[in-house]
């Protein structure tokens, strides 16, 4: 009986991550759950059940613990490793002039520095799995057109959209897809991370201002096409889409429509 399917989930103790463990875990797949969250970990683990989640705590930005955290992921699925969802992130919200430079440290280390990491140790395992691996790097509307009050990030998340692009044709003849998931504001906790001294939480500022938000479950699924089609980019919610046709169309309104935005105080 060949080996069932298997993903190695970063960022998977909550939030999309923890959404799209489910979803595979729905599809049969062994999920392996990664985090630096250990009680998260464990929570998610109890909720999914041992026989078909395992537990393998990582610090992405941790160069050296990639490879050992992958090879005790393939030698419980039975050598296969089809996905990797890169989906571990963080941001820290406000205006660029005020934030402070440990945030922006802490950004470009977990959502560059992590995703590097994560697409070279998993390159051989990816590979090496019967029918071809894919890697599912997780980017966002903020990598579309760089958004006020998230300077920073949307530097990182347009690394990520440029990374996979470039890796999308190298990884393409080693028998390795790669894809981009790129969602509008999703109700996780990071909407709710707030920068030391500021009391901002972005979630709440995004509904006063009329803008949605969407759910784990919509990004969850969106991540299982991702997993399974041929697309470069797979964007999650209409306002997503909508941003999209705008930067390509119409980047002067966007522009003029982002510089008068009020921003949060």
């Amino acid at each position: 009986m060949a080996a069932r399917k298997a993903i190695f989930i970063t960022g998977a103790a909550s939030g999309i991550g923890l959404a799209s463990a489910r979803r595979f875990v729905a599809e049969g797949w062994l999920v392996g759950l990664s985090d630096i969250d250990e009680a998260g970990l464990a929570r998610a683990q109890a909720e999914l059940g041992v026989d078909d989640a395992s537990v393998h705590p990582l610090d992405v930005r941790d160069r050296e613990s990639w490879t050992p955290a992958l090879e005790a992921f393939v030698a419980r699925s039975g050598g296969r490793l089809d996905v990797l969802f890169n989906n571990a992130g963080v941001a820290r919200f406000g205006a660029f002039a005020e934030i402070g430079a440990e945030g922006d440290d802490l950004m470009l280390a977990v959502n560059i520095g992590g995703v590097v990491n994560g697409a070279r140790a998993a390159l051989p395992f990816l590979q090496a799995t019967p029918g071809g691996g894919r890697l599912v790097n997780m980017a966002s509307c903020a990598g579309i057109y760089g958004s006020p009050g998230l300077a920073v990030y949307s530097a990182t998340k347009f690394a990520v959209r440029g990374l996979s692009e470039a890796l999308d044709a190298e990884f393409a003849p080693l028998g390795v897809g790669v894809t981009c998931v790129m969602p509008w504001f999703v109700e996780t906790p990071i909407l709710h991370s707030s920068q030391p001294g500021k009391n901002i939480d972005m979630g709440e500022e995004l509904r006063k201002s009329g803008l949605p938000v969407y759910g784990v479950d919509e990004a969850a699924e969106t991540v299982w096409r991702a997993a399974h089609g041929r697309e470069l980019y797979y964007l999650v919610g209409k306002r997503a889409r909508q941003m999209k046709f705008m930067a390509r169309l119409a980047p002067g309104f966007l522009r003029k429509r982002l510089r008068s935005q009020p921003r949060p105080a």
